[in-house]
C-alpha cells in the first residue's frame, strides 16, 4: 500500500495535494510494485525487441483493428507529423471477442495480441504489471480526492471504476 502506516496517510495526502498545486506533478517511489515483476517485464521486453522484425510484425497493430494493440515498427508512429525513431508494443485490458465493448466496436477495446511465448510468462507479466499499476492509480486518485477535500471514492464513483487502460512498451534502437 502507498501508506505504510495509517497515521502517515493524512500527511502524505497533504503533501500530494500541495505538490500538485505548486508544481503540477510528482514521482512515486517505494510504491510496492515488486522489483522482480519490473525486472521480468524489462527482460521480456528486451527479448521481444531483439527478435527479427518479421517475427515481431506477426502481431502488428494493423491486425488488431479498433483495439489498437500490438507491435509497431520504427517510423510507424508520428509525433508532430514526424516519424518517431522507436518501436513499441501496445497492450490493454484483456477482453474477449464477446465483451460488450468489443461487440459494440468501442475503440481501444479488444483482445491483446501476444508474441509467441512458449510458457505464457510474457502475457502473465504484462497483465500482472498492468493490474498492479491500476491498483496504484486507484490509490493515488483516492489520495488526490481526499487532498481536494472530497470523499476518497469521488473519482472511483464517477470516472475511474473501470478505466480504459493502454500500456505501451517502447524500444529506442541505437
Amino acid at each position: 500500500p502507498l501508506f505504510h502506516q495509517p497515521e502517515q496517510a493524512d500527511d502524505t495526502i497533504a503533501e500530494i495535494a500541495d505538490t500538485l498545486r505548486r508544481i503540477g506533478f510528482f514521482y512515486i517511489e517505494n510504491h510496492n510494485v515488486s522489483k522482480t515483476l519490473q525486472e521480468s517485464l524489462e527482460s521480456h521486453a528486451r527479448e521481444f525487441f531483439a527478435r527479427p522484425k518479421a517475427e515481431k510484425s506477426r502481431i502488428r497493430m494493423e491486425h488488431a483493428g479498433l483495439s489498437w494493440k500490438g507491435f509497431f515498427a520504427v517510423g510507424s508512429e508520428l509525433t508532430s507529423g514526424r516519424p518517431d525513431q522507436k518501436e513499441g508494443l501496445y497492450f490493454g485490458t484483456e477482453l474477449s471477442d464477446q465483451h460488450p465493448s468489443v461487440v459494440n466496436q468501442v475503440p481501444m477495446h479488444g483482445p491483446n495480441q501476444w508474441p509467441d511465448d512458449d510458457d505464457g510468462s510474457f502475457r502473465h507479466t504484462v497483465l500482472t504489471y498492468m493490474d498492479e499499476m491500476t491498483t496504484l492509480g486507484h490509490v493515488l486518485m483516492s489520495a488526490i480526492s481526499r487532498g481536494l477535500g472530497l470523499h476518497a471514492d469521488y473519482f472511483a464513483k464517477r470516472f475511474t471504476a473501470d478505466p480504459t487502460r493502454l500500456f505501451r512498451i517502447f524500444h529506442y534502437p541505437p
